[in-house]
């Protein structure tokens, strides 16, 4: 039912059904994903918020609000950190957060987060880590060698959760290909009135979305939106065919044509925007036998060289202690390493044999 509301937002000459049952329906999956302020800053903009439900628009509008506030406070604390950056001559960049929503959505709520980004240079990543903690942040989990950024979060007056800070100085595992930020810093311009605080390129800051939405593999309505919103705000100014090539360079190119052609794939209308050069069939979001193949897809075939894919299969065969319990979804327990890998593959095991009992049995799969 998003889907089908994402399609008559963008396609702005569609009507609105006028089934309430249909509003009933599809705000339960809005509030699910948490995208309520992007659907109801586009039904504002196209000027068909009063055509819906009044039940409808006030769902959405506590929802904006509640992000609205948020954000305000999320902005707060971003600026505190660029200041400082900038004050310490540190070049940075905020990733995703309160700019981008200000910048690509148009509005500070028009787009939900929950934490801060922070794109800076690995030689700085010292300084940078003192200043967040000079700020209040306290590490959050030890420092994962071949990753891309580490995390720090402090405790809000009035929130449930405390604010996580992600120091980033790559935006994909090292060692998964061949990217580096050279050209993402060279093609960076000031933000505002600073001089070491920057803003990426329209290019590079699609590249960056595409790459996200890949890298949680396009599990959630709220990625596919923070593409098409990309798309259809500066198609003109994104080059797919140029964005390729140095995806070919940086060994990303099968991320990015199974991401887009997923998204292309649900959002055909998207080739009236910006023709897509390169695509692929995607069959694994039909549900079945293909929904397991979607997963082996994009776990271990989305790397364009074979040690790269052999990288990410023992990764995944021998993970790291904390993504264990993360995968089982527990806290992390004080057992040995042995104990827990064990734990992982007999819940791996059951999922296993479940999925095969359903696909047998023709059992309509969760």
């Amino acid at each position: 039912m998003v889907k089908s509301l994402v399609h008559l937002l963008y396609e702005k000459t569609s009507t609105l059904p006028k089934n309430t049952s249909y509003y009933h329906g599809v705000i339960q999956q809005i509030e699910s994903h948490s995208i309520s302020p992007q659907i109801y800053h586009l039904l504002k903009e196209n000027g068909h918020l009063e055509k819906t439900p009044l039940f409808f628009q006030v769902r959405l509008k506590q929802k904006y609000d509640e992000v609205l506030f948020q954000n305000i406070l999320i902005k707060s604390e971003t600026d505190k950190i660029l200041n400082g950056l900038e004050n310490r001559a540190i070049e940075a960049i905020p990733l995703k957060g309160v700019y981008f929503a200000e910048e690509y959505f148009g509005h500070l709520a028009a787009r939900g987060t929950s934490d801060i980004d922070i794109l800076i240079k690995e030689e700085t990543i010292e300084e940078t880590v003192q200043l967040v903690k000079s700020l209040g942040f306290e590490q959050e989990e030890e420092w994962i060698p071949d990753h891309f950024h580490c995390s720090f979060s402090k405790r809000i007056p009035g929130s449930p959760v405390p604010l996580v800070v992600e120091i980033h100085w790559g935006i994909v595992k090292e060692k998964t290909s061949y990217l580096k930020m050279d050209p993402f810093w060279k093609e960076a311009t000031s933000l505002g009135g600073h001089s070491y605080i920057k803003r990426l390129s329209n290019q590079h800051t699609f590249y960056f979305i595409c790459l996200h939405g890949w890298r949680h593999n396009l599990d959630s309505p709220r990625y596919y939106l923070d593409i098409i919103q990309l798309i259809y705000g500066m198609n003109d100014r994104i080059d797919l065919h140029q964005l390729f090539q140095q995806a070919r360079k940086d060994g990303t190119l099968k991320r990015m044509i199974r991401t887009l052609s997923i998204v292309y794939g649900e959002y055909p209308m998207l080739e009236n925007m910006m023709r897509l050069p390169v695509k692929r069939q995607m069959k694994g979001r039909k549900g079945g036998l293909f929904h397991y193949w979607d997963f082996i897809d994009f776990q271990f075939l989305s790397y364009d060289t074979f040690q790269h894919s052999v990288r990410e299969v023992y990764n995944w065969c021998f993970p790291r202690k904390k993504d264990i319990f993360t995968e089982l979804n527990k806290k992390d327990q004080e057992s040995s390493y042995l104990n827990s890998i064990i734990l992982l593959y007999k819940a791996r095991l059951g999922k296993g044999i479940k999925a095969t009992y359903l696909l047998v049995s023709g059992a309509k799969q969760p």
